[in-house]
């Protein structure tokens, strides 16, 4: 009896440890983890930095990204930027020119990753004055939201634009979009 015993233990600590060993390789086993909170949490963050960004406010724009110098932009320019710092400073630079900003975004979708990852992919157009001179702009982006303590941060950011100039090169294959027949 106890030998049967000892091979009941047995057999629940493998299953146990096998389940989570799946967790943290399986996606949706990973999703299962995070909770309907953690999926708000990401998208009230999420809408902080788009009210920042509309009101040109450097300090809530930079409080939403990681304060680390591993902070990764590619910005929809093609340049890109990378620091906590440098991206305070960018902000800095413009933002006291910047007025009258209008952000509309579409197809907002937060992707849980786990418990402390996400990611939150949108559409955006912008029009806004800058140095009294208006302008406009469209594009596509992703932001890898961490969390950090009780805080959700953005650790990466992805931004292209609608359309691309017609002198950037495209691999042949892309130029035709492919059929699903």
């Amino acid at each position: 009896m106890r030998n049967f015993v000892l091979v009941i233990l047995l057999v629940l600590i493998c299953s146990f440890a096998a389940f989570g060993q799946k967790a943290k390789t399986d996606p949706a086993a990973a999703k299962a983890t995070a909770t309907a909170d953690d999926e708000k949490a990401v998208r009230n963050a999420f809408d902080d930095l788009i009210r920042a960004i509309e009101n040109s406010n450097v300090d809530g724009a930079t409080q939403a990204y990681w304060n680390s110098p591993e902070l990764l932009f590619f910005n929809h320019n093609g340049t890109v930027t990378r620091g906590w710092e440098q991206n305070r400073k960018n902000r800095e630079a413009t933002y006291p020119r910047i007025k009258n900003v209008k952000l509309e975004k579409s197809d907002v979708r937060v992707m849980m990753l786990g418990k402390d990852a996400a990611l939150v992919t949108f559409l955006w157009k912008q029009t806004r004055d800058y140095d009294n001179s208006s302008e406009s702009a469209s594009g596509r982006t992703t932001l890898v939201y961490k969390k950090t303590g009780k805080d959700w941060k953005v650790v990466h950011l992805h931004s292209s634009p609608d359309n691309a100039p017609v002198n950037r090169p495209v691999f042949p294959s892309e130029r035709e979009p492919v059929s699903n027949n």
